[in-house]
């Protein structure tokens, strides 16, 4: 099982996003484009706060968001790994999804008007 490389995850402490969406999001993209493939265990959240010099509640966070996605599994004292399961379209869609939230970010679009914008998208596009 591949640990999550120190490198690949930076925060950037002056950033108008929150810690704990900066490692989500690069978590996020890094299982999305298979640079983290599915059972890939993931550092502990003490380890991986730690590396970054963050509070642990902030992996923790960013962890069960990406839990709720569907995008990790906690295996209990096992550790976190990238969940099996997903198929292509939630892939594709993952992958829609996170550069629509860094082009959001770098047009300096609130988090909520962005996903504002996604729920008006989301209702105009469904039949009936």
């Amino acid at each position: 099982m591949a640990e999550v490389p120190d490198v690949l995850i930076t925060v950037d402490p002056d950033s108008a996003v929150p810690p704990y969406e900066q490692v989500r999001v690069q978590l996020a993209e890094l299982i999305g484009d298979g640079r983290l493939p599915v059972g890939s265990r993931l550092p502990t959240v003490r380890q991986l706060a730690a590396d970054l010099r963050l509070a642990a509640n902030t992996v923790a966070r960013a962890y069960r968001e990406l839990e709720a996605a569907g995008l990790l599994e906690t295996r209990g004292r096992n550790g976190t790994f990238v969940a099996p399961g997903r198929d292509d379209a939630v892939d594709r869609l993952h992958r829609a999804a996170a550069g629509y939230a860094a082009e959001a970010v770098r047009l300096g679009v609130p988090p909520a008007t962005a996903l504002a914008l996604v729920r008006a998208a989301l209702d105009a596009a469904r039949p009936g």
